[in-house]
C-alpha cells in the first residue's frame, strides 16, 4: 500500500468506520425490534435467538476465510464485495414474509458482513503504520460501536413505532451504497506480499464446530437429549479435528502459532467474554423493558442510552490510553465495570428500581467502551504486517463467537426458567438471574485475563512469538 497523506488516511478510516457502523447498527436496532418481530412472526424465544445468532454464527464462521482471502486477492476488492452482499441482504431481510426466510436472509447479510470488519481492520492496520496513530485510529473505530449503540436503539425505536420492524433494515441501504462509492474512489488496493492458500478442510471444521455448538445450546431447553447430543458430539469432534489438522498445514486457516503469544490468547478470550456479556445483556434488557415493563420500542431504546453514551465516550479514551500506556489499564477498568454491572442485576435485582437500572446500564457502557481498543490493538500489534488480515480476523471471529454464545446461553437459561415457572411477566426477573450471574463470570474473565496477560511475562511471549513468525515467514519465502 502506498504512503498516504494524513488527510487521505483519515478518509480511509472514515470509510472503514462506515462499514462497522452498518454492521453494528444492524445488531442494536434488531434487538429493539425483537418483541415486535415476536408478535408479528409468532416467534418463540429460540426463534428470536436464531434471528440474532444466525447472523453472528455465519459471521464468526467466515471471518477468518474473508481475512485470508483479502490478504491474498486484495483487501479493497473483498471489502467492496462485502458491501454489495450486505446491502443486498438487508433489502431481502426487509421483505422476508416469515421467520424462516428472515433467518436465511440474515445469513446472507452475514456473508457480506464477514468481508467487512476484518478486512477494514486490516486496511486500517496497513494504513496507520505508526503504533500510536494506529492505537488512536482503533480507538475511533471502537467509538463507532458506541455511536451504533447510542443511535441504534433510538433510531430502531422510532422506525419500529412509526413504520414497522422491517424498516430497520432500510437504514443499511444508503450507508452501504455511500461506503461502496467512496471505497471505489479513495481506498487504495493492498494485499499481502505472498498469497496464502485456501484451507477448505479447516473452514468446514470451523463451520461444523460453531454451528453444531450453537444449535445444541439454543435447542437444549425445548428438545430431548437425544436430539441435542449428536450436535454436541459433532462440535467436540470438530474441535479435536481443528487442533490436530491445523498445525500440520503450512498455511492454516487458524494459525495456532499466534496463540503462543499470551497477549494474543488473552485478547481472544477477553473478546469472547466481553461480547458474550454484550449479547446476553442486550437480549435480556430488550425483552425485560418491552415484555415485562410494557414499554414501546422507542422508550425502550431511550432506556438504552445510559449504556450507549458511556460506550461512545470511553472508546476513544481507551484508544489513547492503549497508545500511551498499553492495554492493561483499559482492560482492568473494563473488567471491573462490567462485573459490577452484572452483579447489580444478579444479586440486587437492579431491574426493579429505576435508579439501580440506570447505574447498571452506565457501568456496563463504561466497561464495554474500554474493552474494544485493547482487544484489537493487542491482536494486531507485534504480528507481521503480511498476516494482519488473519490476526484481525481471529480477533473479529472471537467477538462474533462471543456474542453468539452469549445470546445462545443466556437465552437458553431464560427460556428454561420462564417456561417452567409460570406467567412470563411474573417470572422474568427470577428466570433471568442465572443469566446475570453468567454475565458476571464474563466480566471477571475480562478482569483476570487482562491482569494476567498484559504484564512483563505476556510481553516477553509476544516478542518471542513475533520473532518466530517472522523467521518462519523468511524461511517460507526463501523456499519458493
Amino acid at each position: 500500500m502506498p504512503e498516504l497523506s494524513p488527510r487521505r488516511r483519515l478518509l480511509v478510516l472514515a470509510i472503514c468506520c462506515m462499514s462497522l457502523l452498518i454492521v453494528s447498527l444492524d445488531n442494536t436496532v434488531l434487538n429493539v425490534a425483537l418483541p415486535s418481530m415476536q408478535r408479528e412472526l409468532r416467534a418463540t424465544t429460540s426463534g428470536l435467538q436464531w434471528t440474532i445468532d444466525a447472523y453472528t454464527l455465519v459471521l464468526a464462521s467466515l471471518l477468518m476465510l474473508a481475512g485470508s482471502t483479502a490478504d491474498r486477492i486484495g483487501r479493497k476488492r473483498v471489502f467492496m464485495a462485502g458491501l454489495v452482499v450486505f446491502t443486498a441482504g438487508s433489502l431481502l431481510c426487509s421483505l422476508a414474509p416469515n421467520l424462516e426466510l428472515l433467518i436465511v436472509f440474515r445469513m446472507v447479510q452475514a456473508v457480506g458482513g464477514s468481508m467487512l470488519n476484518p478486512v477494514a481492520m486490516s486496511i486500517i492496520t496497513n494504513t496507520f503504520t505508526d503504533a500510536r496513530e494506529r492505537a488512536r485510529a482503533i480507538g475511533a473505530w471502537g467509538a463507532v460501536v458506541g455511536i451504533s449503540m447510542a443511535a441504534g436503539p433510538v433510531v430502531g425505536g422510532l422506525l419500529v413505532e412509526s413504520v414497522g420492524w422491517r424498516s430497520i433494515f432500510w437504514v443499511n441501504l444508503p450507508v452501504g451504497l455511500a461506503a461502496l462509492l467512496l471505497t471505489l474512489r479513495f481506498v487504495p488496493e493492498s494485499r499481502a506480499p505472498r498469497a496464502r492458500r485456501p484451507d477448505p478442510v479447516g473452514q468446514l471444521l470451523v463451520i461444523a464446530l460453531f454451528g453444531s455448538l450453537t444449535y445444541a445450546i439454543i435447542e437444549a431447553p425445548d428438545s430431548s437429549p437425544g436430539k441435542v447430543l449428536p450436535f454436541a458430539v459433532i462440535a467436540f469432534v470438530a474441535l479435536v479435528g481443528l487442533l490436530w489438522y491445523e498445525p500440520r498445514r503450512t498455511e492454516p486457516l487458524i494459525d495456532l502459532r499466534f496463540f503462543h503469544s499470551a497477549p494474543f490468547s488473552g485478547a481472544t478470550m477477553i473478546a469472547i467474554s466481553a461480547f458474550a456479556a454484550l449479547g446476553g445483556f442486550l437480549f435480556l434488557s430488550t425483552l425485560y423493558l418491552q415484555n415485562v415493563r410494557g414499554l414501546d420500542a422507542l422508550h425502550a431504546g431511550l432506556w438504552m442510552l445510559p449504556m450507549a453514551v458511556p460506550t461512545f465516550l470511553c472508546a476513544p479514551l481507551s484508544g489513547r490510553l492503549v497508545g500511551s500506556r498499553g492495554p492493561r489499564l483499559p482492560l482492568l477498568v473494563a473488567g471491573c465495570a462490567m462485573t459490577a454491572s452484572a452483579v447489580l442485576f444478579a444479586a440486587f435485582e437492579a431491574e426493579t428500581s429505576n435508579a439501580t437500572l440506570l447505574v447498571g446500564y452506565v457501568l456496563f457502557g463504561i466497561g464495554f467502551g474500554f474493552v474494544n481498543a485493547p482487544i484489537t490493538n493487542t491482536a494486531v500489534s507485534g504480528m507481521p504486517r503480511a498476516q494482519a488480515g488473519v490476526a484481525a480476523a481471529i480477533a473479529s471471529t472471537s467477538r462474533q463467537l462471543g456474542q453468539t454464545l452469549g445470546v445462545a446461553v443466556v437465552g437458553a437459561v431464560l427460556a428454561s426458567g420462564v417456561g417452567s415457572a409460570g406467567p412470563y411477566r411474573d417470572t422474568f426477573v427470577s428466570a433471568a438471574r442465572p443469566g446475570w450471574w453468567i454475565l458476571t463470570a464474563c466480566g471477571l474473565a475480562v478482569l483476570s485475563l487482562g491482569a494476567l496477560t498484559t504484564g512483563r511475562w505476556g510481553r516477553r511471549t509476544a516478542v518471542r512469538t513475533a520473532e518466530r513468525l517472522q523467521e518462519q515467514e523468511v524461511r517460507e519465502v526463501a523456499a519458493l
